[in-house]
């Protein structure tokens, strides 16, 4: 069954129709790749990825922890996350899963959950910087002892800033049925085997946009927030 999430940025439709859509190939021809491995998009860009072999995930992480999942002081994951994406062998139809970018001034990092992948190299960034580039980022990944998006006990907690959020509404619906703002376990819906999302929080300190998951009609809106200096 064919699993599709299509993000739209908080933004005019007509400003948002204008925007770039960037491709980014997940585990393509069974590797542990994100391909290409960092792009550099605009405001209101789209970044959709295909999930084309294996299980694999596109998970937010930080530049300091590249291994582990952003979350708030009470353990909740506040970064986006397309949840496990199951590809049996022979497939010829693959799951999608997108984003938007809502601020290209902040730089993004993503990595992919599944066991040790991370460290292994499946690593993807968004506008990296000089000072803190993708090979930087990728050799970080290569040292961190975190499994399955655990912290890792050798940097610094995934959680630190995330107070500093203010202003975050998640909403979740399903068949129609509304979840008020709060902590909330969304979905990945559609896609055979694939498994849920970590708990997303109220105080989303992420830069994503709203992800409209097809199929089971799952929605999920996220403000649009700096991660600052903990990027």
């Amino acid at each position: 069954m064919r699993f599709s999430t299509i993000a739209a940025a908080l933004l005019p439709v007509g400003l948002a129709l204008a925007q770039t859509t960037h491709t980014v190939k997940v585990g393509e021809n069974g590797g542990l790749t994100y391909d290409p491995t960092s792009i550099t998009a605009a405001d209101g860009d789209t970044i959709e990825f295909q999930f084309l072999a294996k299980n694999h995930t596109v998970t937010q992480s930080t530049f300091a922890a590249p291994c582990s999942n952003i979350t708030d002081g009470n353990g909740l994951v506040t970064g986006v996350d397309s949840g496990f994406q199951f590809v049996p062998a022979n497939s010829t139809s693959f799951p999608v899963w997108s984003i938007t970018v809502n601020n290209a001034s902040t730089p993004l990092w993503f990595y992919c959950r599944q066991a040790t992948h991370c460290q292994s190299g499946m690593v993807f960034a968004v506008n990296p910087t000089a000072a803190k580039t993708f090979d930087m980022f990728q050799s970080a990944a290569a040292l961190s002892n975190a499994v399955n998006g655990s912290p890792s006990s050798n940097t610094a907690s995934t959680s630190a800033g995330a107070s500093a959020a203010s202003g975050g509404i998640v909403t979740a619906s399903s068949g129609g049925a509304s979840t008020a703002a709060g902590a909330v376990s969304p979905t990945s819906v559609g896609a055979s085997g694939t498994t849920p999302s970590p708990s997303v929080s109220a105080n989303a300190n992420n830069g994503a946009g709203m992800v409209h998951a097809g199929a089971g009609a799952t929605f999920l809106t996220l403000a649009a927030l700096a991660l600052g200096a903990l990027l």
